[in-house]
């Protein structure tokens, strides 16, 4: 990071190699401040193995919080990655696409605003107030509505269309 910064360089942060008990998400805010942008790999560490599907966990929600907060999407190169061998790689990417576009539509949708008023004040119960609040809002509800603006299959009927693919595309490949 040291090298990044000092070299004109774009640092990169792999989430898949960093140690399990580190948070990727505490980072982004300190390179910030040294650096114009950033590039993050995003994908799932899984025992020391990096690159697996991503999750909508917290970790991955956590980058997504960070990067809204920091006012970071635009100075930030996300690439994703999801391999894993045991599943379909086309529901893997699905997976995996879908799971990032949910955490930054959540991150988008957190009134930030508010959470910082009521921290700048010193008001830690309306911080938890606030913090437990926002557990609940319905953004699957916007996800959905955004699905159908996109004229993209919902998360109800997408697998279906791969199953389909690889019965009709990927099998005959031999």
């Amino acid at each position: 990071m040291d090298f990044a910064s000092k070299n004109n360089v774009l640092c990169l942060l792999d989430m898949g190699h960093f140690h399990p008990t580190e948070n990727v998400a505490d980072k982004i805010s300190s390179l910030l401040l040294f650096n114009d942008s950033l590039a993050l790999h995003v994908s799932r560490p899984v025992r020391w193995d990096s690159d697996h599907v991503l999750k909508l966990n917290d970790e991955l929600q956590e980058v997504c919080d960070e990067l809204v907060k920091c006012n970071a999407l635009e100075k930030t190169y996300i690439a994703l990655d999801y391999f894993d061998g045991s599943i379909n790689r086309v529901a893997a990417l699905i997976i995996g696409a879908r799971n990032m576009q949910k955490a930054l539509l959540k991150a988008l949708l957190t009134p930030w605003d508010l959470l910082k008023k009521a921290q700048d004040e010193m008001n830690h119960t309306k911080v938890l107030v606030l913090q437990e609040e926002i557990k609940t809002l319905p953004w699957n509800e916007v996800w959905e509505e955004y699905l159908k603006t996109q004229n993209v299959a919902n998360e109800h009927d997408w697998y279906e269309d791969v199953l389909k693919y690889e019965n009709e595309v990927l099998k005959k490949r031999g």
